[in-house]
């Protein structure tokens, strides 16, 4: 890894590329600290323990612990994005038909997808300004004037059309995917913080009696982390190989070749997904407590749209094994697979091309993305069971979606580093 960082700046494209994500990423952090006006940060310490203030920290980058301008963060862009993709799905006929269009149609798609940011923003960020200031007993906002809500509800969207924004300058010049690396950076960023509050739950005001219990948790925590990074590493890197024979009356193709397909294709997209998704109902359904607590209907879905309940820790690792089996399907589609092998004059020995091949294809990626859910939905979940069990902060218990997002966005950028330098590598050569 660090002979890959060396061997990286020494190319100046590639050295470039990494100054400047590394510039949107520090853009990003300062402006994670700047509170929004009219609100006191000191207010927000208030709700450090609340599950929701941990999901969307999760999702945002940390931006939200401070309220600052950036404290939706991509959340409502997640959203937005995963509502137009479903609208794919013979669902819309203009969104069809788009999606079918390729660059042009890809580009009409994104534009729908700021447009639902912004409303979904907008109103998002208006529900959990009201409905923080009623935790924290009309502190948070100074002047809780229709207003203000509005002004707040405008700030804070466009800090995330802005960090959406620095996300695509991210993908577009920079490495990684850009607003995974932005849920990276604010990871990474709180890492100090959540092991002082590993250190705090454990071993300060502790009596005498439990210090060996705390110490053998602190060593299975350890321990946990150790394996599920050396697992998620294994699963990501995780690959099937399928042969793939090459036809004669092809020129210069060689004569056999394989066809890979991760076990987990869709990647740690799933997680974000998920967390983006049950973050969402919980910010409009908090400023809502004070008219309706009680209620039937309120109190299930607070129990559906909290990853801390029961109920919700289930809905959460559907949403995780859901998305992982459609995101699956969005990143390898069967059918273009198959047609792009048939033009390609190849074939899957022992099945017939087109559908046979689409059908073949579209099995094998349901086989390996059962095993790929089954296993992101176990890593996000047990720390969640774990920090009830033990009465852990809830960042603790989101301890697994923040190891997949780090590792597998370390894992994808490292790859693009290395196709960097090789297509330099190939590039030189035939120059030669």
């Amino acid at each position: 890894m660090f002979k890959l960082l060396k061997d990286s700046f020494k190319v100046k494209n590639i050295r470039n590329k990494i100054f400047f994500t590394l510039f949107i990423l520090f853009a990003f952090r300062v402006g994670a600290h700047i509170t929004v006006p009219g609100v006191d940060a000191k207010a927000v310490l208030e709700l450090n323990n609340l599950a929701l203030v941990a999901m969307f920290n999760t999702v945002s980058g940390n931006a939200m612990e401070n309220f600052s301008i950036f404290a939706m963060g991509v959340s409502p862009y997640i959203t937005a994005s995963i509502i137009i993709q479903l609208l794919q799905m013979d669902i819309v006929p203009k969104f069809v038909e788009w999606s079918k269009q390729g660059e042009v149609g890809r580009r009409k798609l994104n534009q729908w997808t700021r447009y639902l940011t912004l409303v979904l923003g907008f109103f998002q960020s208006i529900a959990i300004t009201a409905g923080f200031n009623y935790f924290t007993g009309a502190g948070l906002v100074k002047s809780p004037t229709v207003g203000t809500y509005v002004t707040i509800g405008v700030i804070l969207t466009a800090g995330t059309m802005f960090v959406t924004w620095m996300g695509e300058q991210i993908s577009e010049y920079g490495i990684g995917n850009g607003v995974s690396m932005i849920i990276f950076a604010g990871i990474i960023a709180r890492f100090p913080s959540n092991v002082r509050e590993i250190y705090e739950a454990l071993f300060v005001n502790v009596e005498s009696g439990h210090l060996a219990q705390s110490i053998a948790l602190f060593v299975a925590l350890v321990i946990a982390v150790l394996v599920v990074v050396t697992l998620v590493t294994y699963v990501q890197q995780a690959e099937r190989k399928i042969p793939i024979q090459y036809t004669k009356r092809v020129a210069g193709a060689p004569q056999s070749s394989y066809l890979p397909l991760k076990v987990n294709a869709a990647g740690v997209i799933p997680v974000i997904f998920a967390s983006s998704l049950i973050a969402t109902p919980q910010a409009f359904l908090t400023p809502l407590e004070r008219s309706y607590s009680g209620e039937g209907w309120y109190e299930v879905l607070t129990q559906i749209f909290n990853y801390t309940t029961i109920p919700g820790g289930i809905v959460y690792t559907i949403l995780i094994i859901a998305f992982t089996f459609f995101y699956a399907f969005v990143q390898v589609n069967p059918e273009k697979v198959a047609e792009n092998l048939q033009k390609q004059g190849s074939y899957i020995p022992s099945v017939r091309p087109g559908k046979e091949t689409e059908t073949f294809i579209s099995k094998l990626l349901m086989k390996l993305s059962t095993v790929g859910s089954i296993f992101l939905g176990l890593v996000a979940i047990l720390p969640i069971i774990a920090g009830n069990l033990w009465d852990l902060p809830p960042s603790i218990g989101l301890g697994g979606t923040s190891l997949l997002i780090v590792i597998s966005v370390a894992l994808d950028t490292n790859k693009q580093l290395e196709g960097l330098l090789l297509k330099r590598q190939y590039t030189g050569f035939i120059r030669e």
